[in-house]
């Protein structure tokens, strides 16, 4: 089982509208609801693909009952006070302008019980996903925290700034951000490579870096390597998700580095193609991996698994 928590969902709203005028009244052609977060989107692409998982994550008020209900996988989400955040997502003159709440406070109870609630999992799971940013209230090693109690798990972590870089004292398997937030957390000026190597000095075991259409970028113990997709016309939303689930997928298959980057590039791209974020078309994924390849770049080897 892959465990997957997104500590700070939000309940996805989106409103499609003619055209977008400020200071004006707008008529909303179209609302759609649904569950969102990066750790249930990582999850929505390997339940699709067959893989057992489990959801986990903190949710509260009514909009979390909603969340929780229209996750559409299995899930156990924590109960808290607050309120679930919302994400307003207003889709116009063909672009989207999105409104994103900070979400709800958590207190230190509350964190106890879902990491309490975390352990009770951990005994079932082969991998375990952390993604996102943290709600306020949670420490900011939050994430170290978890991938301390995982033990011997192999731990993904997609996050950026602080959560990100505090979580490298617990040295995850894998970090997965992409080059914006590569730089917002170390700077404009940081390039892919030499922010995969900072964060590797500071406990990661392995860096994957998506950097759009220009592929994704691995630094690991067998070596660097970068593997690029095909096309990246279509909706980029969720391609980072779904990069993880396929990183997830190489370590519970315990695939080398270059057939785990040539995953994740075939079904980021796959996703590109998918209208929600935690899609993918499985069609385009197998025909993605039969003409994406990864390219080794100049290394030093350090060890042999992925």
């Amino acid at each position: 089982m892959i465990l997957t928590v997104t500590l700070n969902p939000a309940l996805d709203v989106t409103y499609r509208v003619p055209g977008l005028t400020l200071d004006a009244t707008n008529r909303v052609a179209e609302v759609s609801v649904r569950a969102g977060g990066k750790g249930l989107n990582v999850a929505r692409v390997l339940h699709a693909l067959g893989y057992e998982v489990m959801a986990l994550g903190l949710a509260g008020g009514p909009d979390g009952d909603r969340l929780v209900a229209s996750a559409g996988l299995p899930a156990a989400f924590t109960r808290v006070s607050g309120e679930t955040r919302r994400t307003v997502a207003v889709v116009a003159d063909g672009g989207v302008t999105m409104l994103t709440e900070p979400g709800p406070g958590i207190t230190p109870a509350e964190w106890a019980a879902f990491q309490a609630d975390f352990a009770r999992w951990l005994p079932r799971a082969s991998a375990v996903v952390l993604s996102g940013s943290l709600p306020p209230g949670l420490p900011a090693d939050a994430y170290a925290v978890l991938a301390g109690l995982a033990g011997g798990v192999p731990t993904i972590v997609d996050a950026e700034g602080d959560a990100l870089v505090n979580a490298l004292a617990a040295r995850p398997h894998v970090v997965k951000p992409n080059v914006d937030e590569l730089s917002r957390t170390f700077g404009a000026a940081t390039s892919v490579r030499d922010g995969a190597l900072r964060l590797r000095e500071l406990g990661a075991r392995a860096v994957v870096v998506s950097d759009g259409p220009r592929g994704l970028h691995a630094d690991t113990p067998e070596g660097r390597w970068r593997a690029v997709p095909p096309y990246t016309e279509g909706n980029p939303t969720g391609a980072g998700d779904a990069a993880v689930a396929a990183i997830a997928m190489g370590v519970v298959g315990r695939w080398d580095w270059a057939e785990t980057l040539r995953h994740a590039a075939a079904l980021s791209a796959a996703a590109v193609r998918a209208p929600l974020a935690g899609q993918a078309d499985h069609t385009a994924y197998r025909d993605n991996l039969a003409v994406i390849a990864a390219e080794p770049l100049e290394f030093e080897r350090e060890g042999t698994q992925c």
